[in-house]
């Protein structure tokens, strides 16, 4: 297929060729031969002033603590006024029915947080605990069973459809930590730390944690021996609506599976069943792609981190074997109307994606970016298609990511099939705004898990199709390792 491997390597060499703009429009002295690639959602067009701009238009300047929190930049006016509506949902804490305010009504039975923002802090990304006592929001963990056991326990109101993962028959398909009165808490998440020590070629040493994670305290018995246990952190909500807005022709263009380029990268698309549709749809979202719409991630974070039904979902996410849980007053039906469901959604997808930074001194981390091969999976530019929000249509984004799955290898293999991902597959990550984490969230902790504290460690953890990448990154000096480091927090 010919035709397919010259698209993907002008995908590859637009990367290039936004580089060399970036770099003519910082220091006015860059010269680059492939800076000259055909135009179109995936090439570089001579006037093309998006790099200045990770989100397009809908980018916004503001790099404070709320960088992360402001709406679109070309909305209009009705429009700013929804987005507002739909951050007043996001932020609102639900309570347990019955109760004085019905609109909040439903929280529970049991749950992990009581409001979007509990997880997603000023629109950003969680963390792990810092100690098993610690009450942060921020992370969660999957639960399920190998396949052989669907047939056993995969009853219709709990299952998956379409081949999802097979609930633990007891705990369900995701540890719930907290409950309202009369209702126990699941169990409680434990983390155990072990250090792995390495060198850099320059003999330099550094120390990364690799986590294991196990159900404390388990209210209803202990979960199947078979368990299968997959952490997953709370990433950013910035930029949704974007990376839904990307055709599914581009995601084809990109996708390698077989890597028959020969590069070792074999990205592929991961197909998941959407409810919406009736049909299979290109997974986007989530750790996984797991979700192809930011609707369907949304109902899927109401349901199962807060315990709220929509109209997507409209049964209690509550296992046969916790009574209490099934016999919990329920707060509506759905206990989230569709307005304010809709609402928080427009929000979700109308974030403003924050202003790269720092283009003055990056140049020698842009070099090294592309050199270490990292542009293959985090593919600095794309181009949106038509979307309901016109917004969010034909914009030319810098999301550094494909939105394939990736085998990242062992070391990051969690074991735990989803649909038709293996347990070392990834989704690849946006890296828009990685930089402003620390100052938006108080933190830098990153992967899937949050296990890497800042970039480097994020890098070494890379294995499988971004093992080649790593090396590169731990053959470097440690003033190119730096740069690179800077580089990516630029963006």
């Amino acid at each position: 297929m010919p035709g397919r491997h010259a698209a993907r390597r002008r995908a590859i060499a637009s990367g290039i060729g936004i580089l060399c703009t970036l770099l003519v429009i910082a220091l006015s002295s860059s010269v680059c031969s492939d800076g000259d690639v055909e135009g179109g959602p995936l090439g570089l067009t001579p006037d093309d002033t998006a790099n200045l701009f990770s989100g397009g238009e809908t980018t916004a300047t503001n790099v404070t603590r709320n960088a992360f929190s402001f709406s679109a930049r070309n909305l209009d006016r009705e429009q700013r006024r929804r987005f507002e509506l739909g951050d007043s949902f996001f932020e609102q804490n639900w309570v347990t029915a019955p109760s004085s305010t019905e609109a909040r009504d439903g929280l529970g039975p049991t749950f992990n947080a009581q409001s979007c923002s509990s997880c997603h802090a000023l629109d950003g990304r969680g963390r792990p605990p810092f100690s098993n006592d610690d009450p942060e929001r921020g992370l969660l963990l999957r639960l399920s069973l190998p396949e052989e056991f669907r047939e056993l326990f995969a009853p219709d109101t709990l299952a998956a459809p379409k081949g999802g993962p097979v609930p633990d028959p007891v705990y369900g398909n995701q540890l719930q930590d907290r409950a309202i009165q009369k209702v126990q808490p699941e169990g409680r998440m434990v983390i155990t730390y072990v250090e792995v020590h390495g060198t850099y070629a320059d003999g330099s040493t550094f120390t990364l944690l690799k986590p294991t994670y196990s159900v404390g305290e388990p209210a209803y018995g202990p979960p199947h021996e078979a368990l299968q246990i997959s952490p997953r952190v709370a990433p950013s909500v910035f930029g949704s609506g974007l990376l839904e807005a990307i055709p599914v022709e581009i995601l084809e263009l990109l996708a390698d599976p077989d890597d028959e380029d020969g590069d070792g990268i074999s990205g592929r698309i991961h197909m998941i069943w959407n409810p919406d549709s009736g049909q299979f749809d290109v997974g986007r979202f989530g750790w996984k792609a797991t979700a192809p719409s930011v609707r369907l991630q949304s109902a899927n974070a109401f349901l199962g981190d807060i315990g709220i039904t929509s109209s997507i979902h409209d049964q209690q996410n509550c296992p046969e074997a916790q009574t209490a849980c099934r016999s919990a007053i329920p707060g509506g039906d759905p206990e989230v109307s569709d307005e304010r469901f809709e609402a928080v959604v427009f929000y979700s997808q109308t974030l403003a994606v924050p202003a790269a930074r720092g283009y003055s001194t990056r140049k020698r981390g842009a070099e090294l970016f592309f050199a270490a091969g990292c542009h293959l999976c985090h593919v600095p530019k794309l181009t949106t298609g038509e979307h309901e929000i016109d917004a969010l249509s034909d914009q030319v984004i810098l999301p550094y990511t494909d939105l394939l799955l990736h085998d990242m290898g062992p070391e990051l293999s969690d074991n735990r099939p989803v649909h038709d991902a293996a347990g070392s597959e990834w989704r690849t990550p946006p890296l828009w705004g990685i930089g402003l984490i620390e100052a938006v969230n108080g933190h830098n902790r990153l992967m899937h898990d949050g296990r890497a504290r800042g970039v480097a460690e994020a890098i070494l953890w890379h294995g499988g199709e971004a093992e080649a990448s790593r090396e590169a990154f731990r053959n470097m000096s440690a003033e190119d390792r730096q740069a690179l480091i800077d580089f990516i927090n630029s963006l």
